[in-house]
């Protein structure tokens, strides 16, 4: 048997003068804590101190409002597709039906495939449904919200790219005038684009907060880069637009002034007509779908263009040409926007050298100046006319062209004719 005996004898080898003696064990006692009272003291805020606000870490869940119409919630998914087929209802009732049925799991082909309504009309749905709901909170007028009620999806989805306030003067703007898809598009895009504008002429005359003015000024901004492009037609239509929808007085102001240099110089430039100058290719008359037959005369004798029938319409299918009186010359053009249509009256008249035009011609080789001889007065001082040449104005002189503005210098009020093409003949190379 085993014994332990703490207080064994240290081994004979262990045992040395020499060698220090074990400490002791010590032995360690837990004091024993007595329990303490701990006292809290509060002080009242002054009244003149404030509490930093606490914030409210919990919230009650609320639901988020259900986008479909109370008359719909109760619908199963096949009630709901069926009401989108035979669109049953007004559009932006039956349009938010369609996002219910993306988070049921259908996508936008499937419900295309089931409706028949494309994913494009199905995206147009939607979003005008979102802007109409827009314009509910920005308390827009209830007759004006009345006129997108029927077809209005069109127009709203076109004024989605504004703001909440922008689009509700849009919508009033666009129920006023009764605006089409294509005009509550350009409508939008001049809202949009105005305020980055302020560096054009014009612009601080235009009220930012006039839809009217924002379209007014895109079509003025239109009209300055038809005038940059001498396209004076395009140019006067955009300026007659741009008074159409101007609301503010200063900008009916500046366009009513740029409307009336219009007129003066619309008055200096009244009936010209700018002449061409073409080269006839070789078979080019074989491969045109339209000719023009015209008497021809010589310049030499200018008492043919009086003569020379008037009447050179083709007649009949087979477009037969019928004179009212024989000629021996006769040429065939291509049917050129000039001289389009002119069947009755034309005359094309030969001279030897090109250089009897009122420019500097270099060319030395025979034209033909087709002349309009319905339109005899001189009224445009560019535009050129076909007269009798000769001091003694006879009719043995030859003939020449000349410049409106000389003959009214020299008193010249009738010619033979306006000149509206010039033709030179096809190159031998």
């Amino acid at each position: 048997m085993i014994s332990l005996n703490v207080n064994a004898p240290m081994p004979p080898l262990l045992s040395s003068k020499f060698l220090p003696s074990p400490p002791a064990p010590t032995i360690f006692h837990k004091p024993t804590l007595s329990p303490r009272t701990i006292t809290a003291l509060i002080i009242p805020p002054s009244s003149g101190q404030k509490l930093p606000e606490q914030k409210q870490l919990y919230q009650p869940f609320r639901p988020p409002p259900s986008p479909i119409p109370s008359k719909f919630r109760s619908l199963d998914t096949n009630s709901r597709l069926e009401i989108l087929t035979n669109r049953l209802g007004l559009w932006f009732e039956y349009a938010p039906l369609i996002p219910s049925l993306i988070q049921e799991g259908f996508t936008p082909s499937t419900i295309e495939e089931i409706t028949g309504i494309s994913g494009i009309e199905q995206n147009l749905l939607v979003v005008a449904s979102q802007v109409r709901q827009s314009l509910l909170n920005s308390k827009i007028d209830a007759d004006k919200l009345s006129f997108f009620d029927s077809g209005g999806a069109e127009l709203l989805y076109e004024i989605r790219i504004l703001s909440a306030a922008q689009r509700a003067a849009a919508a009033d703007f666009i129920a006023k005038s009764h605006s089409d898809a294509k005009q509550s598009r350009i409508l939008a895009r001049a809202m949009k684009d105005f305020p980055l504008r302020r560096a054009d002429r014009g612009w601080a005359m235009f009220n930012a907060e006039s839809p009217g003015d924002c379209l007014a000024f895109s079509y003025f901004k239109q009209a300055m880069e038809y005038e940059a492009a001498l396209l004076e037609e395009l140019r006067r239509q955009s300026l007659q637009k741009a008074m159409e929808f101007v609301e503010s007085g200063s900008a009916r102001a500046l366009l009513a002034e740029e409307g009336k240099a219009e007129g003066n110089e619309r008055a200096v430039k009244e009936e010209e007509v700018e002449v061409s100058l073409v080269r006839m290719q070789m078979g080019e008359v074989a491969e045109s779908t339209e000719v023009i037959i015209l008497p021809v005369c010589q310049a030499e004798e200018a008492a043919e263009v009086e003569e020379a029938p008037w009447n050179c319409g083709g007649v009949g299918g087979f477009g037969i040409v019928e004179s009212e009186k024989e000629w021996k010359r006769w040429v065939v053009l291509p049917g050129w926007k000039p001289i389009a249509g002119l069947e009755r009256g034309g005359v094309a008249v030969r001279f030897k050298n090109g250089r009897i035009l009122p420019w500097k011609e270099s060319k030395e080789e025979p034209i033909l100046v087709v002349a309009d001889r319905r339109r005899k007065e001189v009224v445009g001082n560019s535009s050129l006319y076909l007269v009798v040449g000769g001091e003694d104005g006879s009719s043995n002189a030859g003939l020449m062209v000349e410049s409106g503005g000389k003959l009214k210098e020299n008193g010249v009020t009738e010619s033979l004719g306006m000149v509206v093409l010039v033709v030179r003949p096809p190159r031998e190379d």
